[in-house]
């Protein structure tokens, strides 16, 4: 992950956890009466009252739809929803509005190009690259792909510490290969991958790539251009922005030679019951009524992470990450899996003894809120042989406090199960 240039003021910049924390209303609320305490960032951020405001003004007064209207309502829509499109656009420093296409999330935008760009490019015994930790909507799509085109999946295997191993990966490739899809940040394991060196390494062999940013775009920098990736995607909500929308990059001269992956309207120029044409990119892959709240939502969510400093956010979830690993890792009988060098958002781990379910059940008795299960990883989970974890997630409004009251809450499970 990349990090673009910043401004003086943002690099001089001091992060205030306490005013952050102010912005999220949720954060204030009781749980079966204690303070909420939300570790569960890496399933869905909470919400800044700038987004929620502007997503109530939309429907208050601005609400109508897009693009074919003539009206002052639709134009005003119309405006805020392409200026969502500009800021992501700036945001992911794309080179262009045309290479940003809304979709309802990653899970979304992958399968778009699963079926848009597999439909171009893959066909009989052609390959398909992904790691040993994808999510299971960088899997699935691939294998349905795979299934209809007669291709094959290869995956990059990874060590004990959660860790891909870059050195099979050069030859998992061979003249077939189409596509490497990879994650950037592991959801289950908190890894974050050199996607750096395997965009160099994949182009080397020129073969584009996909990356799920889903998990990184909340904790640290990501530029585009300067990755040199030919596909990312990212989930509005996993950055404090409403549900249902995500976004799709993709390189412009990709995204003109791949056919559209849903038909209807306003991603068409001309219908005639003989042939339909297409408009032009990005309405081409924006078929029917789009989430207009959610992509103004998102670009509101955008601008508030913008605000705080992309940088000094990560710097303060970097150390805050380490003070949870540590607390963790002092604990008996709990273990951590996933123990990679480089790490961002989350840490997942099991309680010897105490199956994760039961964990997650009685933390949430102390307002403590925590993943528990599979995490849509299920080969993680068969690779270090367990059925699941706990898993302890954070953003920008979490504290060292939120740590301290997890580990409360786990020294008081180890009391009750081991007597």
């Amino acid at each position: 992950m990349s990090v673009p240039t910043t401004s003086a003021a943002q690099k001089s910049a001091v992060f205030d956890a306490a005013k952050v924390r102010a912005d999220f209303p949720i954060l204030q609320e009781l749980v079966r009466g204690k303070p909420l305490v939300y570790l569960d960032s890496a399933a869905s951020t909470q919400k800044p009252r700038q987004v929620i405001e502007t997503i109530d003004r939309y429907y208050r007064a601005e609400n109508a739809n897009i693009h074919r209207g003539v009206y002052y309502l639709s134009e005003l829509a119309t405006s805020k929803y392409e200026a969502a499109r500009e800021t992501v656009r700036r945001f992911l420093n794309a080179a262009s509005t045309k290479e940003i296409i809304f979709t309802s999330g990653t899970t979304d935008s992958i399968n778009l190009v699963a079926h848009s760009f597999g439909r171009a490019f893959v066909n009989e015994g052609d390959e398909i690259i992904i790691s040993a930790m994808e999510h299971h909507s960088n899997i699935v799509p691939w294998q349905m792909l795979a299934e209809d085109r007669g291709a094959k999946i290869k995956v990059i295997p990874m060590n004990d510490a959660g860790e891909l191993q870059l050195d099979a990966l050069e030859g998992l490739f061979s003249s077939r290969t189409r596509l490497v899809a990879i994650v950037s940040v592991s959801n289950s394991l908190g890894t974050v991958n050199p996607v750096e060196d395997i965009i160099e390494m994949a182009h080397s062999q020129q073969v584009p790539v996909l990356l799920d940013a889903a998990q990184a775009v909340a904790h640290a920098p990501l530029d585009v251009q300067a990755l040199d990736c030919d596909f990312l995607a990212f989930s509005a909500h996993k950055i404090f922005g409403p549900t249902g929308v995500g976004v799709l990059y993709g390189k412009q001269e990709l995204l003109e030679q791949i056919p559209p992956y849903k038909g209807g309207g306003d991603m068409i120029r001309e219908v005639t019951f003989e042939k339909t044409t297409y408009s032009e990119l990005p309405s081409r892959f924006e078929a029917g009524t789009p989430n207009i709240a959610g992509v103004i939502g998102l670009g509101a969510a955008l601008d508030y992470v913008e605000s705080i400093g992309r940088e000094q956010i990560s710097t303060y979830e970097a150390d805050l990450l380490a003070y949870g690993e540590a607390k963790l890792a002092a604990i008996d009988g709990v273990r951590i899996i996933g123990t990679a060098s480089q790490k961002a958002g989350a840490i997942s781990f099991v309680l010897e003894d105490v199956h994760p379910h039961d964990v997650g059940t009685f933390l949430d008795r102390q307002g403590v809120a925590i993943r528990v299960g599979h995490h849509c990883t299920q080969p993680v989970m068969d690779r270090f042989n367990i059925p699941a974890t706990s898993r302890a997630s954070i953003a920008l409004y979490n504290e060292k406090s939120d740590y301290d009251a997890l580990v409360e809450g786990l020294d008081e499970i180890i009391k009750v199960f081991r007597g």
